[in-house]
């Protein structure tokens, strides 16, 4: 992420001079730049409107565009290039460029979006010399909304029963987390994966991005009481999590058990400590503790 020396503007939805975009949602935009240099303002103008989920703080949003910066007419690389994926971000949590931020916020999936974006909503003051923009230039972005997925959403199905050795799981749907009961015993030793519900949306593998509703405990501190603590979650994160698995981005725990799993599948893994936190564990957690996981996986990219 770049560093912004200058607060991000107010996006305005029309300017005296704009760019025009042409082509369909869904694939490349070609970009037409006017002769006259841009005045500073931060755009953001609805090309076609979607009919999908309207994107809002705490939803996550997948996003393909294509870029130009406004000086030079210089095409920069965007997510419809070969070989490149969507981009996928936590509405309204900095994740990204302010540009594609505020570009979904309060937009329907299904939408395309032109944002023309000052330094302060693009590459900051700074720019990006890898990407030849500097500190002074405006960038122009179509910016399609592939899709949003809400805060508190969770996977459907019939959720399967399990062992009694195991812990129970109950979610929540007014914020996207589990309630975990676990039993009064000791923890297996090794990692245990269970799928409470089966997906149907496609094979996940090690690369792709997944957005995961999650909900974490330590086993050891939990067992035998009615409910869990969790140190780990959606609800304390904002919202679901983008992660992209198989590549040590995340606890070796996670990367097992969700490489092979289908969109729209629960799971429930039992972590020993060797595979999550180990000796060194985050805040609110037991070095060497055995982690439950609950893991909703409801897209990827």
């Amino acid at each position: 992420m770049p560093v912004h020396a200058k607060a991000v503007p107010a996006a305005v939805r029309t300017d005296a001079v704009l760019p025009t975009v042409s082509g369909q949602f869904g694939s490349p935009a070609t970009i037409s730049v006017p002769k006259s240099a841009p005045s500073g303002k931060f755009v953001v103008a609805p090309q076609t409107r979607g009919r999908g989920r309207s994107a809002h703080v705490g939803d996550v949003a997948v996003v393909r565009y294509t870029a130009k910066v406004w000086r030079t007419g210089k095409a920069l690389p965007g997510s419809y290039d070969k070989g490149a994926r969507p981009q996928v971000f936590a509405v309204g949590r900095g994740a990204t460029l302010p540009a594609l931020d505020r570009a979904v916020q309060g937009q329907r999936a299904g939408s395309r979006i032109l944002v023309v974006a000052p330094p302060a909503a693009a590459y900051g003051t700074t720019g990006s010399a890898q990407l030849g923009v500097t500190g002074k230039d405006t960038v122009v972005f179509a910016v399609d909304i592939v899709n949003v997925i809400g805060a508190r959403a969770l996977v459907s199905g019939e959720q399967k029963p399990i062992s009694d050795a195991l812990p129970e799981v109950r979610m929540n749907r007014g914020d996207g987390t589990a309630t975990l009961t676990v039993p009064d015993r000791a923890a297996p030793k090794g990692l245990v994966v269970k799928r409470l519900v089966d997906g149907t949306g496609p094979v996940m593998k090690a690369g792709q991005t997944l957005v995961l509703q999650h909900s974490s405990a330590a086993w050891e501190t939990a067992r035998g009481k009615d409910e869990a603590d969790l140190f780990l979650s959606s609800r304390a994160d904002g919202g679901p999590l983008p992660v992209v698995i198989g590549r040590g981005n995340v606890i070796a725990g996670w990367d097992r058990a969700l490489v092979g799993q289908r969109v729209g599948s629960r799971i429930l893994a039992v972590i020993p400590a060797k595979l999550a936190y180990g000796a060194h564990p985050p805040k609110g957690l037991a070095p060497g503790a055995t982690v439950i996981s609950v893991l909703d996986i409801l897209a990827a990219a």
